[in-house]
């Protein structure tokens, strides 16, 4: 069930021909991000794509009001920033390093030539955005009628599979921020820090300053109301 609120596009690099990911991989222009660097802002104009090597971002809107809401968390081995190119749109969101990252630029003008010539490559972007799509309508959809400490639960668990990459289960912590943890359930830092104290009591997350892992799957599961 968590998998409806988890996009994931890492799929897209590994399951190219050889000699797609070969083309790909020649127009790469690697570049280091600091920890809170922005990779491009909202309303901008897109002059390619990216690639996430290492690191974590976050993708999020900003309200009226000046808050952020986080929408996902980008992992290694993912693209993004390719919707507004397909769209000839300007970005409809910011994307930031929440740790320090290394991330490949393919131009505007590689990307379409590279999709002109990859069958497969267009094929895989269509079903990307499908799954894009349909994540974004169930996030919505919990935003507005779940209660918060079902949306904490909800949070943890998408982290935890997010954060599980090429680490064994028991050694799986989450490291984001109180604030981007907040923003991403969509509360106060306040009512976050006493739902996590909560879940803290009742044996259900392990804390190590900012760090958090997961200690009860099952129950979180059920509060998250994923049943």
């Amino acid at each position: 069930m968590i998998s409806k609120f988890i996009f994931n596009n890492q799929y897209l690099f590994d399951e190219l021909p050889q000699y797609d990911k070969e083309m790909l991989k020649a127009t790469m222009q690697n570049k280091n991000y600091r920890k809170s660097e922005a990779i491009f802002t909202d309303g901008t104009m897109p002059r390619g794509i990216f690639y996430l090597k290492t690191g974590k971002v976050k993708k999020y809107k900003v309200d009226n009001d000046g808050r952020e809401q986080i929408i996902y968390i980008y992992n290694t081995g993912e693209f993004f920033g390719y919707p507004a190119i397909l769209s000839n749109e300007s970005y409809g969101d910011t994307t930031q390093a929440i740790e320090n990252s290394v991330i490949a630029f393919i131009s505007k003008e590689d990307f379409l030539k590279i999709l002109d010539q990859s069958v497969v490559f267009s094929r895989l972007l269509l079903k990307s955005l499908s799954h894009e799509f349909s994540v974004m309508a169930n996030l919505m959809a919990v935003l507005s009628q779940r209660t918060v400490r079902e949306r904490v639960a909800l949070s943890l668990l998408i982290l935890h599979k997010k954060y599980k990459s090429n680490v064994t289960e028991e050694s799986v912590y989450i490291a984001l921020s109180r604030t981007d943890l907040a923003n991403m359930v969509g509360t106060a830092n306040e009512t976050l820090a006493r739902i996590l104290h909560n879940f803290r009591q009742d044996d259900l997350i392990l804390m190590d300053g900012r760090k958090i892992k997961l200690l009860d799957i099952k129950e979180l599961t059920r509060i998250a109301n994923l049943h």
